[in-house]
């Protein structure tokens, strides 16, 4: 397949683009894109390739950037307190440039976008010559591919086989939508990550928050932006993209009722936001952002929207995110492992990837939580009908009854 590489969205041919990602999720569109890259996101250098076959036929089409990343991310407290030490010297100490194969702004699996008959082999063969060609030129570090959730399985063993390294980056968090109401799903946890919920809720509902889920708020773009910024500055798990007004507004404007935000408001005080992202049959819950960071209870109201608000829109599926772990598993929501696949353009750099950068690099490990009740085996106690008998099934033979104990017996086997 030949390659054709465009350096902005605004070249790249709307009608070919959209016949490719049409088979995938929303963040593949050229809208989306459009919005990512007038977002202007810190220093991201954003590219598009579009494979053609023989006869100029879109094939497989691929999103990329060049961006400036701390190489330890995802590193664990106690090094990632050394490195601050370090970086009040020398600020860009373990920060390199890479190239990055992915949405800045959330997950997509797989990143390629193939067309129906092209061999997933054959297709990760193409985009990596092409990163090759261009890491090197370009003298990246290391040429990053993201993210392979387990519906992309498939891809590992080809990037594999291109000496690029499987590793292991934060988890996805998710929620299955299986409740007709907030309070069906309220009910169907366990007494005590029920109890932890209701108790929650009340402190907020005794605070007087509330909040209303709009699909036009790009006039709010510059207040919610500067929300989010409180939230960005206080994380202590990653950070990365640093996002503008300039993106809520072209969110707002251009995705249209795809686009949603719960205003979460203290009396008549807006004090907080959340974004999400309708995405087919899944809701994607992309930022959260509040005025003022202070340690009380409403990130739990705020997640108790969001899913009141997935299940309200019938999706199947709710994306919760990256970090924030705790909250989201005592909420119900369920591990979605995530991998990355790394390769340095420069052999000898390379072969210490593998090893190097899982060591500097420890995404927290999870254990699932039984959160919700399991069905009553018992159909009596919930009113369910008897399974019908079938006359002419065999019967099983009546239990022989025990011999009646005489009371003195009774009393020591009793003891």
């Amino acid at each position: 397949m030949k390659s054709v590489v465009y350096n902005s969205i605004a070249e790249v041919p709307k009608e070919a683009w959209d016949k490719l990602a049409s088979r995938l999720s929303i963040t593949q569109t050229y809208d989306f894109w459009t919005i990512v890259e007038l977002a202007e996101l810190n220093d991201f250098d954003h590219r598009y390739a579009i494979f053609y076959d023989a006869h100029d036929e879109p094939q497989m089409a691929v999103a990329f950037y060049s961006i400036t990343t701390d190489i330890a991310i995802f590193a664990p407290a106690p090094l990632r307190l050394l490195l601050s030490g370090i970086r009040k010297f020398w600020p860009e100490f373990l920060k390199a440039k890479m190239l990055e194969c992915g949405t800045p702004i959330t997950l997509t699996s797989p990143a390629l976008m193939t067309a129906e008959g092209v061999e997933i082999g054959t297709a990760v063969d193409n985009v990596v010559n092409l990163l090759m060609q261009i890491g090197k030129k370009e003298k990246h570090f290391i040429i990053v591919v993201r993210d392979f959730e387990p519906n992309a399985v498939d891809y590992e063993p080809h990037f594999a086989r291109n000496r690029f390294h499987l590793v292991d980056s934060l988890p996805n968090m998710c929620m299955p939508i299986r409740w007709k109401t907030r309070e069906g799903y309220v009910k169907a946890m366990k007494s005590y990550y029920r109890s932890k919920v209701v108790k929650h809720m009340k402190r907020n509902e005794e605070a007087k928050v509330r909040h209303e889920v709009v699909d036009d708020f790009a006039v709010l773009a510059d207040t919610l932006c500067a929300q989010w910024m409180v939230v960005h500055n206080q994380a202590d798990e990653f950070q990365r993209e640093v996002l503008s007004p300039k993106f809520y507004r072209e969110f707002s404007e251009k995705l249209g009722d795809k686009s949603k935000v719960i205003l979460f408001y203290r009396d008549e005080w807006l004090v907080g936001h959340a974004l999400l992202l309708v995405d087919g049959d899944m809701l994607r819950w992309l930022y959260f952002g509040r005025e003022e960071a202070v340690n009380d209870s409403l990130y739990i109201y705020v997640g108790q929207a969001v899913i009141e608000t997935a299940i309200k829109l019938g999706v199947k599926k709710l994306e919760m995110g990256l970090t924030t772990y705790q909250v989201k598993l005592d909420m119900g929501a369920e591990i979605t492992p995530i991998k990355l696949a790394l390769r340095a353009p420069s052999p000898s750099i390379n072969r210490f990837v593998g090893k190097v950068y899982p060591w500097m690099n420890r995404p927290p490990k999870l254990k699932p939580r039984d959160v919700f009740r399991v069905a009553d085996p018992n159909p009596k106690k919930n009113g369910a009908p008897k399974k019908p008998v079938d006359p002419n099934a065999p019967q099983k033979p009546p239990k022989p009854k025990a011999p009646p104990q005489a009371p003195v017996a009774k009393a020591e086997a009793e003891k």
